[in-house]
């Protein structure tokens, strides 16, 4: 319980968010077309958290890896737990894009 806690929370080891990225991983950014469209990571894809059930089909291979983002950290963590209860192994809350960009650079 206490490790899926910490987990939940965002603590724990670090990520290596850009060791993810050489390595292929995707972002997936939750926010709005509209938010997406004012700014976003480059190469990320926009599948906005309430579409994202309806569109797991984009995202194919469950054993890629996935770095999850959004404006602050609180839908791309809704996104995280969604991808995973739907299979996907290897999912990563980026938080908010902004800063996963700094992260990546």
């Amino acid at each position: 319980m206490f490790e899926t806690l910490k987990s939940m929370l965002g603590i724990g080891p670090q990520t290596d968010y850009k060791e993810l990225i050489s390595n292929g991983a995707i972002i997936v950014d939750v926010r709005t077309p509209g938010e997406f469209s004012g700014g976003h990571i480059k190469g990320s894809q926009n599948i906005p958290l309430d579409s994202l059930n309806r569109n797991l089909k984009k995202l194919k291979d469950k054993d890629k890896a996935i770095i999850t983002c959004c404006a602050s950290g609180m839908r791309s963590a809704s996104a995280k737990a969604i991808l995973k209860s739907n299979g996907y192994t290897n999912v990563h809350n980026g938080g908010g894009w902004t800063s996963l960009q700094s992260k990546i650079r």
